[in-house]
């Protein structure tokens, strides 16, 4: 029998994706790229960023399995969660007022606070939904999520950029103010069996036990294949998340808007992609019930491929601006689409009694591809753009095609994953 789950559970747990949104689209995508831009210039923005953004995630990466193991241990996974999202909040608000290097080291901890957050907040999911409601809760999650996004830009618009540390302390309160109903109203079961958490050896357990799991991929069918498909997909997805303002502005002032004018048309084709993006997550969960994580995942994919081939070819070719809100809404729909099939699937292929730990690999993963993505879109327009001379927008095309390129490998190395219910033991260790 299914057990009951409180309405208001499942809406406060879905309002987190919203809040957590706020930040995501207003400092990590939006205006935090933009103030790089203003204290560098257009031509050291992309690599500046892209190495800040890859330290950040360099940080999560090594703590995300030490960070699932601990969770798997304490009694609740909440806490973990309030602590992180009061930390990312705390720094948001400091952003643009610690000077220069002071405001990089925020960004940085903010960030990988945030991503500490989303790791424990996945593992929610499995409270507040069941097998047969799963994939439509997460979709319902990613398209009200998105609606955050609208709360950035709306700010952003609304104010203007030229005040960027107020927007971020907007932002900090905004996301605190939408992440307080999950803290109060989602319920944990709660562990049976809870351990010591804070220790040193926890730390050489929990490394140990991520190596035997790594090892042993074959007790746990399609684990493996999945997680290293998965860094290339997310390797190319976080990319596109960090630089898609920077890319707007270069390809509309490559079209002879003035950079001001560039930042607002980026943020109107923004709001292009959140809406496709809302409405993409409702439709996405709906079809992960209908046909199954792994087969909508593949269909995302090529979506996916479609869209990079068209962004490459608008910085390249100097096609029109139009193609622009094109690429915006297309990129909408696969973003609502990739979390919507990427959160289910994990959970198939996750025994019940390790879901902490083996989302922490699955964050670990994740936040892997967030540092290399970063850092080889900091080289490549590094090299086109200072390099090579090329326009930013052109030599943004060519690093889109290695992102073009991963999803490729992703989609291969995904073919023979299935999603078949696993059939766990009591235990499966």
């Amino acid at each position: 029998m299914s057990r009951a789950i409180p309405r208001r559970a499942v809406a406060s747990w879905v309002l987190y994706d919203l809040a957590n949104t706020i930040f995501s689209m207003g400092v990590v995508s939006l205006f935090f790229s933009l103030w790089v831009r203003d204290q560098v210039g257009p031509e050291r923005a992309d690599t500046v960023y892209g190495t800040i953004t890859a330290i950040s995630m360099g940080i999560i990466f090594v703590l995300s399995p030490v960070l699932g193991a601990m969770s798997d241990r304490a009694p609740r996974r909440m806490p973990f969660l309030i602590v992180s999202t009061l930390l990312c909040v705390g720094l948001t608000v400091l952003l643009g007022r610690v000077g220069y290097v002071g405001t990089m080291v925020a960004f940085v901890l903010a960030n990988a606070a945030y991503q500490a957050g989303l790791q424990f907040y996945d593992t929610l999911l499995v409270e507040v939904t069941t097998e047969e409601n799963r994939g439509r809760i997460g979709g319902i999650g990613v398209g009200i999520g998105y609606l955050g996004s609208y709360v950035a830009v709306v700010l952003g618009l609304t104010l203007g950029t030229g005040d960027k540390p107020l927007l971020f302390t907007l932002i900090g309160i905004a996301f605190l103010a939408f992440a307080l109903p999950c803290f109060v109203f989602v319920r944990e079961r709660g562990n049976p069996t809870p351990s010591r958490v804070f220790d040193l050896g926890v730390i050489v357990s929990s490394a140990r036990t991520t190596w035997r799991t790594l090892r042993a991929g074959d007790q746990y069918p399609g684990l493996v294949r999945f997680l290293i498909g998965r860094v290339f997909y997310t390797d190319a997805i976080n990319t596109v998340i960090a630089i898609m303002t920077l890319y707007a502005v270069n390809v509309a002032v490559s079209t002879g808007q003035p950079a001001e004018t560039a930042e607002r048309t980026a943020q109107l084709v923004m709001m292009a992609a959140i809406t496709f993006a809302v409405l993409g997550g409702f439709a996405w969960g709906w079809i992960v019930d209908r046909i199954g994580p792994k087969r909508t995942l593949d269909i995302v994919l090529v979506l996916w491929v479609i869209t990079f081939a068209l962004a490459s070819a608008l910085g390249l070719f100097g096609l029109p601006l139009e193609t622009l809100w094109v690429v915006g809404s297309l990129a909408g729909i696969a973003l609502g689409g990739i979390w919507s099939a990427d959160r289910p699937l994990m959970l198939r292929l996750t025994p019940p009694d390790r879901v902490g730990e083996f989302y922490g690999l699955y964050g670990m993963v994740g936040r892997f591809s967030a540092i290399t993505g970063p850092a080889l879109w900091a080289l490549i327009t590094g090299l086109t753009i200072r390099g090579m001379g090329l326009a930013p927008a052109q030599g943004q095309g060519v690093a889109v095609l290695a992102l073009l390129g991963m999803v490729l490998v992703a989609a291969f190395i995904l073919r023979k994953v299935d999603d078949a219910p696993r059939a766990w033991g009591a235990r499966s260790t």
